[in-house]
């Protein structure tokens, strides 16, 4: 079904799957300006991100680079209070630069909210003028990127849904894609069994430290990445959960590791770490489901599964999120959210390969243009809080 994508051609010879106009607040305090641009907007590709703090974070700055110059994007707005310490300056060359349009409006000169808003939504307005006369161009497996998170994880998750989106990776990396699971916080116990999956040994030791780091970090905050709402779904350790989750990485050999706005160099499968290096200082690695969204989306995902058991609503900005459902119960309650039924497997009425292609012809479909159940109740979630980390090594990338 590799025909049958479609996709933007970028100036850096990227693809994308969308062809959306980015307004991005750069201080919480722009963030109310940034809501009321793209309300009138509601049923149009226009996606509201930002960072909300008002100090600088090397790793906010970055991450914010890769998202405003992500192939899904067209075209960016920029949003300053004026007295904020992000790097607005350096953002918006790097996004001119990248042959995208961009335009700055800062509040403090604009005038205030309402001129603002005013001049936000005449220039939205112009680039989706703009962007409706491109074409798309022919796609081919092979130039996508994908990524694959869990959350409301309950006991099916490991059943039926992550492996599920394994087979899934296994048919998009036998293709020449590239994807993208996580969480080191969510694999402590798999590290002997990915390296064993590395495709050099200097890698499977890197694969290794990711996880003592992660096991180290959560020991230090005292709790680790196992809530309340799992327990109540079945699960009884984390050891289950470590499983359950390692489970969508499918079983193609271990090409790379990377870190948040780390985008991969060809196809393959890749460990993303998302627990920050050095002491701890920012808290919990990942305060919801959507702030991994959100790094795999900024390490150049075109679109993200996401297994759910209990079930989750949630959609994000910039990039569809295709929900797998592990449950068959919580598929049948909420089945408006969910895209794939993946809860069958345990009622008899489908097989995980069965499920795993499912999972990938959907991908193709939304590829070129299908809408995900959460793009077409106009889910666009995004959180970007701040973090730290130092760059990959040599060791962490293919030969």
């Amino acid at each position: 079904m590799s025909g049958n994508l479609q996709g933007y051609l970028r100036p850096d010879g990227r693809k994308g799957i969308r062809n959306i106009v980015v307004v991005a607040y750069l201080v919480e305090c722009a963030h109310h300006v940034g809501r009321e641009i793209i309300a009138q907007f509601r049923d149009q590709d226009v996606h509201l991100i930002g960072f909300p703090g008002c100090f600088p974070n090397a790793y906010a700055q970055r991450m914010m680079e890769r998202l405003c110059t992500h192939p899904n994007i067209g075209a960016v707005l920029l949003l300053s209070l004026g007295c904020e310490s992000f790097n607005k300056f350096s953002l918006s060359k790097i996004i001119e630069e990248s042959g995208r349009p961009v335009h700055t409006l800062t509040i403090q000169n604009e005038g205030g909210t309402r001129k603002t808003i005013g001049a936000g939504r005449e220039w939205v307005s112009q680039q989706l003028a703009a962007l409706e006369g491109q074409e798309k161009v022919p796609m081919d497996v092979s130039e996508l990127i994908v990524g694959t998170v869990c959350g409301g994880s309950d006991g099916t998750s490991g059943i039926t849904g992550n492996p599920a989106a394994g087979r899934a990776f296994d048919r998009l990396v036998a293709a020449g894609a590239a994807c993208i699971f996580e969480e080191t916080g969510e694999l402590i116990g798999c590290e002997e069994i990915m390296a064993d999956r590395a495709t050099t040994p200097a890698l499977a030791d890197e694969l290794r430290s990711a996880v003592a780091k992660a096991a180290r970090y959560y020991a230090t905050l005292g709790y680790g990445s196992f809530a309340p709402g799992n327990a109540d779904g079945g699960l009884t350790t984390i050891e289950e959960k470590s499983m359950g989750a390692y489970a969508k990485s499918g079983a193609s050999p271990i090409s790379g590791l990377i870190k948040p706005g780390d985008i991969p160099p060809r196809g393959g499968l890749y460990l993303m770490d998302v627990v920050p290096d050095g002491e701890v200082r920012f808290g919990f690695p990942n305060i919801s489901d959507n702030a991994e969204i959100v790094e795999m989306i900024a390490s150049g995902c075109h679109a993200v599964f996401f297994v759910t058991g209990r079930g989750s609503v949630s959609g994000s900005a910039i990039s569809p999120v295709i929900k797998i459902c592990a449950n068959p119960d919580t598929y049948r309650r909420l089945e408006d959210d969910m895209d794939v039924d993946a809860g069958r497997i345990l009622e008899g009425r489908g097989s995980l390969a069965e499920v795993g292609d499912e999972i990938y012809d959907l991908l193709v479909g939304v590829a070129s243009g299908a809408p995900t159940k959460s793009e077409t109740m106009g889910h666009q979630e995004f959180i970007l809080t701040y973090k730290s980390f130092e760059p990959i090594g040599p060791a962490c990338l293919p030969n």
